[in-house]
């Protein structure tokens, strides 16, 4: 936190020093105060006055952790399947199925893929679909109240050298009142964010306003020019906050003032909501939402809740150097090819963990080791992987879900859909008709990444 003004020193740091308190043990690091010399040598952009013309007096360092939300989703879901449940990509819950005394004991799906329709039971039915749960709940009761308000927060990704690879940047108050950060992710820097009312709508984007505000409020911190052309991708995300469908509000209120608390209720006809939360507090959300489940009576407990000591797939032998170990097999079963790359092998370690060296098994047996596109770490293995390990079905699906390219660079993962798209022809059997139409949708999501319009930012 770079402060400007004395007074902020005290005042941002008295603040953290209660969340190391009620860290504890746990906390990562305590925060402390650095010096601007200091501040300078981790944070070399930072600028050394602020669009006040006031003098950096020093920053305010803490610690957060970080992950690849879209890949800790696959991972949950490759995990849960490892554990025996019934995973199902690319289907949608179009109707719920109520019993005789109307509660609801099923629902009504559609493969999005092949349009075959089938029916689904179970003894409780969860409604855990994010912003979508309002959706879900008006499948059986079309004037249910809201559960959820949904948050759009839009970002944008500017090149490594804006920033630093270890350490970023966050204002809790910029000149017109709202919050700004500017974090290093997987060798780029993602600045944002907003918080603003939005419509669920499924692929959410980043408008010309939200951009210029980013690109203009960072500009005031640094002491580089901020430039339109110097950003790789823009993206929007939806937070689904909970509303309590059961309190009166009395009013609306800004999404900033929402709480991010996760929210569980039962409706009358048996469904039951999670809604809210965030992803740092997603296993107590899932406990609580089970311990609700369990707690209708319909379904054995044969054990106490487990997640607490459940490693996910692919962390059952991760260490903090195995990226190493990833590079010397590389090296023995991939001599002078891309995979033996230090990024690739740090790339390959953080996204699959120990499952690293079967992605680096196949790319030794099926000759799949090249470079997906220049400048990035992905190679062709991973493509095959994610179809047959992690229910890749698109090209979409790879370059945003199952990677981070969309997010990374937009241009970069354009350049990769051809590649891409042949390796996963050959893997599921496609059509030619199926290829090129892959290839077609894959550019038309990727359009939705670029910069939404042409502003002038100031230059700092």
């Amino acid at each position: 936190m770079p402060c400007y003004k004395w007074w902020e020193i005290p005042f941002y740091l008295s603040g953290l020093k209660m969340y190391d308190i009620i860290a504890g043990t746990k906390n990562l690091a305590w925060s402390k105060y650095l010096t601007p010399s200091e501040s300078h040598r981790r944070l070399p952009t930072l600028a050394e006055t602020n669009h006040a013309g006031k003098s950096l007096k020093g920053t305010v360092l803490y610690y957060d952790g970080q992950f690849d939300d879209a890949r800790l989703n696959v991972t949950l879901a490759t995990t849960a399947a490892a554990a025996g449940a019934a995973v199902a990509n690319y289907v949608e819950a179009v109707g719920l199925i109520k019993d005789t005394a109307g509660q609801v004991v099923g629902a009504h799906c559609i493969d999005k893929q092949t349009g075959k329709k089938l029916d689904v039971y179970a003894k409780v039915v969860v409604n855990a679909t994010g912003p979508y749960v309002d959706r879900i709940r008006q499948l059986a009761d079309k004037n249910t109240k809201k559960a959820v308000t949904a948050s759009s927060g839009a970002h944008v990704t500017l090149p490594e050298w804006y920033g630093s690879t270890a350490t970023g940047m966050i204002v809790p108050k910029t000149k017109d009142g709202r919050v700004v950060f500017m974090l290093p992710f997987q060798g780029h820097i993602i600045a944002g964010t907003t918080d603003s009312a939005c419509d669920v709508i499924d692929r959410p984007v980043a408008h010309a306003e939200e951009v210029k505000f980013i690109l203009d409020a960072i500009s005031d911190f640094l002491c580089i020019k901020v430039r339109e052309e110097d950003v790789l991708s823009t993206w929007s995300g939806i937070r689904p906050l909970a509303a309590d469908p059961t309190v009166e509000t009395g009013g609306s209120q800004s999404t900033s003032s929402i709480s991010r608390d996760h929210l569980i209720f039962t409706e009358p006809n048996g469904l039951i909501t999670i809604t809210g939360g965030k992803w740092t507090t997603y296993r107590r959300m899932a406990e609580d939402a089970v311990d609700t489940a369990l707690a209708t009576g319909k379904l054995p407990v044969t054990q106490p809740c487990r997640t607490s000591r459940l490693k996910l797939l692919g962390g059952q032998a991760y260490n903090p150097t195995l990226h190493t170990e990833v590079a010397q097999q590389a090296s023995t079963l991939l001599p002078s090819t891309a995979a033996c790359s230090p990024a690739t092998a740090r790339h390959l370690a953080s996204a699959y963990g120990d499952q690293a060296h079967e992605v680096l098994e196949l790319a030794a047996d099926e000759h799949l080791a090249g470079l997906l596109v220049p400048g990035h770490p992905y190679i062709e293995a991973e493509v095959v992987h994610a179809c047959r390990s992690e229910y890749c079905a698109s090209v979409e699906d790879f370059l945003a879900r199952r990677t981070r390219l969309a997010f990374l660079d937009s241009k970069a993962a354009e350049a990769a859909i051809p590649r891409v798209a042949s390796l996963m022809a050959k893997e599921l059997g496609w059509t030619r008709w199926r290829e090129r139409s892959e290839i077609k949708n894959a550019g038309a999501y990727l359009a939705t990444f670029a910069v939404p319009a042409h502003h002038v930012v100031a230059a700092a």
